[in-house]
């Protein structure tokens, strides 16, 4: 054969396996990456959203996240009601009544803080959604807040997650007129909706008239607990008004 053409024979069997070894490295190559993409660095941001970091307490146990019915207390209190939570046209059901550090016995309350005592109306506004009485916010933090390590906004910040953090029974959302109620049905309505919460990590209280709150226990990382202390204040009636908006 003379030596041209064996030449461009040779040429062309280089360019046939060149183009053979480059589909094969293409097939090996992980699916959606490019010839100039580089593997992701360890230090790379990750593009996805994570949860903020629940606040820290310390010097006690656990909490207690205290959810108060409202057209009870607007009951209760009659005229005396707080009228940011009790005035006409207001239509409140399960409200917060506190986030309260719990020792596994006792609790502790108004304690010394470097934190200012006085709550800013602004950041008392911001709460107004599950706590609409800014004195009460304002007492709350005085008692119970300033015994828990945290600044007031990491204090009102974890209230809200505590909130988020335990699902209402659809039953119970709204604040309409209801027959009597037994608060073990209430109870175990709560226990059914939050997977995780038992019977003995939560406590429905009562007086004489009213059903008056719903007590769940909750970790520093708030979730369910147990709390034998705080369930042994259950409503033991049968039965209790549990009244709506008027």
């Amino acid at each position: 054969m003379p030596a041209g053409k064996l030449a461009r024979y040779v040429l062309l069997a280089a360019l046939i396996g060149i183009t053979v070894l480059t589909y094969l490295r293409e097939q090996d190559r992980p699916h959606g990456t490019s010839p100039s993409s580089s593997p992701p660095s360890e230090h790379q941001a990750d593009p996805s959203p994570r949860p903020s970091p629940i606040p820290a307490g310390s010097g006690f146990d656990y909490y207690v996240l205290a959810l108060s019915w409202s057209p009870s207390y607007c009951a209760a209190e009659g005229p005396s009601a707080n009228r940011q939570q009790c005035a006409s046209g207001k239509s409140y059901g399960f409200i917060v009544h506190g986030l309260w550090p719990q020792y596994e016995r006792g609790y502790p309350q108004d304690c010394d803080t470097s934190q200012p005592r006085d709550v800013p109306f602004a950041r008392a506004k911001q709460l107004s959604d599950i706590m609409p009485s800014t004195g009460l916010v304002v007492h709350e933090w005085r008692k119970h807040g300033s015994c828990t390590g945290l600044s007031q906004d990491d204090y009102f910040t974890l209230i809200r997650k505590a909130v988020e953090q335990v699902s209402i029974p659809s039953a119970y959302r709204q604040p309409t007129q209801r027959p009597l109620v037994n608060p073990l049905v209430l109870e175990q309505a709560f226990v059914s909706a939050n997977p995780g919460l038992t019977p003995d990590g939560i406590a429905v209280t009562c007086d004489r008239d009213y059903l008056r709150e719903v007590r769940v226990c909750l970790t520093k990382d708030l979730n369910f607990r147990i709390c034998p202390e705080v369930e042994r204040a259950s409503c033991r009636k049968r039965s209790v008004e549990m009244p709506g908006t008027q």
